[in-house]
Formats: C-alpha cells, sequence, structure tokens
C-alpha cells in the first residue's frame, strides 16, 4: 500500500470507476464509515479513467471498477490496463450488479483480481470494500486463486 500515513495508519489511494453517481456517493459513504484511511478517487467512464491514470503522479493502490460504462467499458479498461506496463501491476476488483460465471471467468483470466456484486445493503458493501481492501494490502499485487476470486457478500 501506499507510504503516506495518517494517524499511524496507512494511507490508502482508492480509484473507483463507475457511471452511476449513486453508486459512487454510497461507495464513499460506506468507505468513511469505515475506520481506514482511505483517499477515494472516481472517474464516471473508461476514457475518464485511462486519462485519470496516464495524468496521475501516483497510481492508486487499487481500482474498483465497474463494467458497464459509457465510451469505454469496464472489460476493454481491464485489458488495456494489463496489457500496459505502466498500469499492469494495479489491483483491479471488479464492482458490478452482474454475477455471470461465464463473465466472471472470463475477468479472472483477464488479470482481475477480485470481483464483488454490488451489494444493495450498506453494511454489507462496507464489509466488501474492508474485505477487498484487507486482501489487496496483504497480497499486494498478487493474484488469488480463481476459488477466492469473488467476494461474497
Amino acid at each position: 500500500m501506499s507510504l503516506t500515513t495518517l494517524n499511524n495508519k496507512k494511507m490508502v489511494n482508492l480509484l473507483l470507476a463507475d457511471d452511476d453517481m449513486d453508486d459512487c456517493l454510497f461507495f464513499q459513504e460506506a468507505l468513511e464509515e469505515l475506520s481506514m484511511a482511505a483517499n477515494l478517487s472516481t472517474v464516471n467512464d473508461g476514457v475518464q479513467l485511462m486519462d485519470f491514470l496516464k495524468a496521475a503522479i501516483a497510481l492508486p493502490d487499487a481500482l474498483f471498477l465497474d463494467l458497464n460504462m459509457p465510451r469505454k467499458s469496464g472489460f476493454e479498461c481491464l485489458t488495456e490496463l494489463k496489457d500496459n506496463n505502466s498500469f499492469k501491476e494495479i489491483p483491479i476488483i471488479i464492482f458490478s450488479t452482474s454475477l455471470d460465471p461465464e463473465v466472471v471467468n472470463k475477468l479472472y483470466n483477464n488479470g482481475a483480481h477480485y470481483y464483488i456484486r454490488k451489494p444493495g445493503d450498506f453494511n454489507i458493501l462496507k464489509r466488501v470494500i474492508e474485505e477487498a481492501t484487507s486482501r489487496i494490502s496483504k497480497n499486494k499485487s498478487q493474484r488469488p486463486e480463481r476459488i477466492d476470486f469473488i467476494i461474497k457478500s
């Protein structure tokens, strides 16, 4: 994780790519209630995501990536990120409403680190965000076995 600290806790820099403003707000509110020092940046489509990363002084510690976005989908972004030496080590957590097994397998095979199905419950959202960031913190950019890919809500 980032070396920046706040009250002896490591500051975690997270990036959320999601075109749904309500989901972005829900995510931000859940993150604020967690006992972690975190900075959240948001982008609203795949083109903004790639522009943000190309202009970034420091890359995020983790990227929460929605699949269904305008201009450039999460699938396209995942492929582009994993094909780019500057970005391929960013841990990517897919954050989507779908849980189609074929899609999930494709995402794992294309290099995503974890998969979270967007929960409708605020407390579950807090739990899966905390679980994802904890796993990333422990394992850095190492990907899990397929059996551990989906973070259950």
